[in-house]
């Protein structure tokens, strides 16, 4: 009885594990977050104009983000006992979203690739600074490149919902979501 109490509470705690990522979908849909976070990018890159929605949103959305980026970092360390269910045959290359082809197969790839670039709190720099700098109009912007953190998570946006919507297994095929 030990043993079976014991794997329940197994695939409980992996469930718990992407909670926060379900969440995050349920707060904010991947095309509303994509496009959130393009907004919030291009007007931190422009300096001649600052984004027009309310502050509380776009405060609640960083906020939002930073929780991905660490559920995001977590899953990246997990990538080796997960399994996410095979791909359906793509009819358009538009399903694949930002992804390569490798990518498409196996979501993990995109964040073991992020977080082998950039460290979480070189996420948290980046998404405070588009934050910071795209509420303001500026003379002198930004100091670094806002460019590759910023393909790296559109890529784990769309990866993560891949894995969302196909489920994952442990690496012994047992079925967690």
């Amino acid at each position: 009885m030990k043993n079976k109490n014991k794997a329940v509470g197994t695939v409980r705690k992996n469930r718990r594990k992407l909670q926060c990522i379900e969440t995050f979908f349920q707060t904010h849909d991947l095309v509303t977050a994509k496009q959130m976070l393009s907004s919030i990018m291009q007007y931190a890159v422009n300096g001649k104009d600052r984004l027009k929605k309310e502050p509380s949103v776009i405060l609640q959305f960083h906020q939002s983000l930073c929780i991905f980026i660490h559920e995001g970092y977590m899953i990246s360390k997990k990538a080796k006992k997960w399994k996410v269910n095979a791909a359906p045959y793509i009819s358009s290359p538009m399903m694949k979203g930002s992804l390569s082809d490798k990518e498409y197969e196996n979501p993990f790839l995109v964040f073991s690739r992020a977080f082998k670039e950039y460290s979480i709190q070189e996420f948290d720099y980046f998404i405070s600074g588009i934050v910071y700098f795209s509420q303001q109009m500026y003379k002198y912007g930004p100091e670094s490149n806002l460019v590759r953190p910023y393909i790296h998570l559109s890529k784990m946006l769309d990866a993560t919902y891949l894995i969302l919507e196909r489920g994952l297994q442990k690496s012994n095929n047992k079925k967690i979501k």
